[in-house]
């Protein structure tokens, strides 16, 4: 039977949680530390419109939400991924369903039941909470904190890192841990917006009579550097400066990598995704006498309204003027991005914690004895329940990691 140690974990996070239950069920003594008064703030902010908690894709197209970093993200998923994480839920006493779109939602749609039986039943297994205390340094066996002013410092024979990203720094995830760690030669990735709206320069028509309508039923699409094609439906919102919504968040890496590296990036909309080229001609081709474009457009293809505000922003008529050229215009809207929205106004982040500053268990090489887990690793996905199948699948692999190598130091 393995010694009980002294677990800390900081952050009351999903992540972290995640990590807590594990170590906590292998007979470890855990004690959860949070900058916050409550734990899981960020958490039930994202289940207030309906608790998307993860998603029912097949693993090997669900896998590659990640991006560049599919094969990283791997070694939590594959021992964690949807399905285990449903069970999990399950084990709370929470029934969840698939929504149309693929989307797993717990069956009452809400955050707040299934956070109130997973803290009772970490607290019945005797973790203890320690709230308000804020991280201000952190060594193997140490943490200092910031509580009300005073400075507290903690000792453990293993330290959990799960501060998350820098997206929602009034629900405590400021990105604050990032300068503690690059002191201490830890490689980092900078903090970026990720799953975000980003600005474009409408004429002032759109932005004066159609900001914050929504843009439904388009497909987006944008060229990789190496040439591969992205191409996804959906809806997104046309803001008066630019965009915001699930479609343009799918796209957020792309983009802003495209902007980080030129200044800009191109993003296609196809206003009509559901028929081709030929479909939309000879519909267009049903033309009657007298009638204006603008109805002639809503009769014959359904648009109008912002959908139409794009075209005629994008295009002068000149270019218009037969079925065929109308119909390309309407499947290749062409919208030029030159800036990320502000880190503070994303849905998460990107970078962190490097895939070579941990080993496979997420140990922080220069730190042994201190994990990391969740949105402070340098992971992106995007919404629709990868960000959180991401942190509890991180949070439950370094919660591993801290028992194996506990048991190693005997």
């Amino acid at each position: 039977m393995q010694t009980q140690k002294t677990v800390m974990i900081i952050g009351a996070g999903p992540a972290g949680l995640m990590a807590a239950e594990y170590i906590c069920a292998q007979g470890h003594q855990v004690h959860v530390y949070d900058a916050k008064p409550s734990a899981c703030r960020k958490f039930l902010l994202a289940g207030v419109g309906g608790m998307n908690i993860t998603h029912s894709e097949a693993y090997p197209e669900f896998i590659q939400r990640y991006y560049d970093k599919a094969d990283w993200m791997d070694k939590s998923l594959r021992h964690f991924d949807s399905d285990a994480l449903r069970d999990w839920i399950y084990g709370l006493g929470i029934e969840t369903f698939i929504g149309s779109s693929g989307r797993v939602f717990p069956t009452d749609m809400k955050a707040a039941p299934l956070l109130r039986h997973w803290l009772k039943r970490l607290r019945d297994g005797g973790i203890r909470f320690h709230m308000r205390h804020k991280m201000v340094q952190v060594s193997a066996h140490t943490a200092s904190f910031d509580c009300s002013g005073e400075t507290v410092t903690a000792h453990a024979d293993a330290i959990v890192l799960a501060l998350g990203g820098a997206s929602w720094p009034k629900l405590g995830s400021d990105g604050a841990w990032w300068n503690v760690l690059d002191q201490a030669d830890i490689e980092l990735a900078p903090l970026q917006s990720a799953n975000c709206g980003f600005h474009s320069h409408w004429s002032e028509h759109l932005r004066s009579k159609w900001a914050g309508q929504p843009l439904k039923d388009v497909s987006f699409q944008v060229t990789l550097e190496n040439g591969n094609i992205v191409r996804r439906k959906g809806e997104c919102i046309v803001t008066h400066d630019g965009m915001e919504g699930s479609l343009i968040y799918a796209f957020s890496k792309y983009l802003r990598d495209r902007i980080n590296r030129d200044g800009k990036a191109l993003l296609t909309i196809d206003l009509l995704p559901l028929q081709d080229d030929v479909q939309v001609i000879t519909k267009l081709q049903h033309t009657k006498p007298k009638e204006s474009f603008s109805k002639y457009l809503k009769r014959t293809v359904g648009i109008s309204g912002v959908k139409a505000a794009l075209l005629y922003d994008t295009f002068t008529k000149t270019q218009f003027q037969t079925p065929d050229a109308l119909a390309r215009c309407l499947k290749n809207i062409p919208v030029w991005f030159d800036e990320v929205k502000p880190i503070d106004e994303a849905i998460s982040s990107a970078g962190g914690v490097c895939e070579q500053s941990v080993n496979d268990t997420l140990m922080l090489l220069n730190m042994p004895g201190v994990f990391c887990a969740g949105e402070m690793l340098d992971w992106e996905a995007p919404t629709g329940g990868y960000l959180l199948t991401g942190c509890f699948a991180t949070g439950r692999l370094a919660g591993q990691g801290v028992c194996d190598w506990l048991a190693a130091q005997e």
